[in-house]
């Protein structure tokens, strides 16, 4: 995934990629596809497109939908496959945290749009200053990250808007993850639709799991604890502070370490004990 982002992979991982066959989820298929779609060989480009046009239309309204689906990846979707398809528009609508501005955009853009609207063209090499100006007014904001130096995804990070600093959560670069932790505009909401991001570091996740003020909220606390992702010493200590219903949640969580669920079992049972302890029994 690194490589493709870089722009380096080989060309036969770039072709599975644009094929939608690399072994990934759901959401890094779709990302790929993206990046792909702006890739300097034509042929790659174009099937890239193809594959998105023609992708499986209930797995994009489960991505749409999903508040923690990366933002570039529902900023792209948004802008060249939601306009004209009604299912896609409401699952788009279906997600809480799409900015107004953006849904609407696609109001506005649903009327006229094209059911499949011509794949963007990479940026040209070469050319006059309008062409050039051009090409960056058609990128996406996950083209523009990925064209970004540290430096810029940092100040980007630190005094961006929402959609992008959804877009740099998911930074490789740890400067870069904590800039957005730090961000003087960062609101609750945010830092637990990040808590319960499965596809970011578990530095991020720790980060969270770490800032007092994140911690509490006790969503904050539950997303780290639900989240297979959490590593164990984030998790265990916060496994006491759930309520009794989200701990018998956590005990049939198979997507976490069993060693929680376990945990979240024995506090329920214990819980359970002192309760019956306090109950008269109606003997003198």
């Amino acid at each position: 995934m690194d490589a493709i982002r870089a722009g380096n992979a080989p060309m036969v991982i770039r072709r599975k990629g644009a094929e939608g066959s690399l072994p990934v989820a759901l959401e890094e298929k779709i990302e790929i596809l993206i990046l792909l779609s702006a890739d300097a060989d034509e042929s790659l480009r174009l099937k890239a497109w193809q594959t998105l046009v023609d992708w499986n239309p209930a797995e994009l309204e489960q991505l749409l939908s999903e508040p923690a689906t990366p933002w570039a990846v529902i900023d792209y979707l948004a802008s060249y496959l939601v306009p004209g398809r009604p299912n896609l528009v409401e699952a788009l609508f279906r997600n809480p945290g799409i900015p107004p501005e953006l849904i609407e955009w696609v109001k506005l853009s649903e009327p006229t749009a094209a059911t499949a609207p011509p794949p963007p063209q990479a940026p040209p090499a070469e050319g006059s200053t309008d062409d050039k100006k051009e090409g960056e007014k058609r990128q996406t904001l996950i083209q523009r990250v990925n064209a970004m130096t540290p430096i810029e995804k940092i100040k980007m990070a630190l005094t961006g808007n929402q959609e992008e600093r959804l877009a740099l959560i998911r930074d490789s670069n740890k400067l870069v993850s904590r800039a957005v932790l730090s961000s003087p505009k960062l609101s609750d909401a945010e830092v637990e639709a990040y808590a319960a991001m499965k596809n970011v570091a578990e530095e991020v996740l720790r980060t969270i799991a770490m800032n007092r003020r994140f911690l509490k909220s006790y969503t904050v606390a539950r997303a780290l604890v639900n989240n297979p992702r959490s590593p164990l010493d984030v998790t265990l200590p916060l496994v006491n502070r759930m309520n009794d219903r989200d701990l018998k949640t956590l005990a049939m969580n198979r997507n976490v370490a069993d060693v929680l669920r376990s945990m979240g079992a024995k506090i329920i049972k214990q819980r359970q004990d002192a309760q019956r302890s306090k109950i008269p029994t109606g003997k003198h």
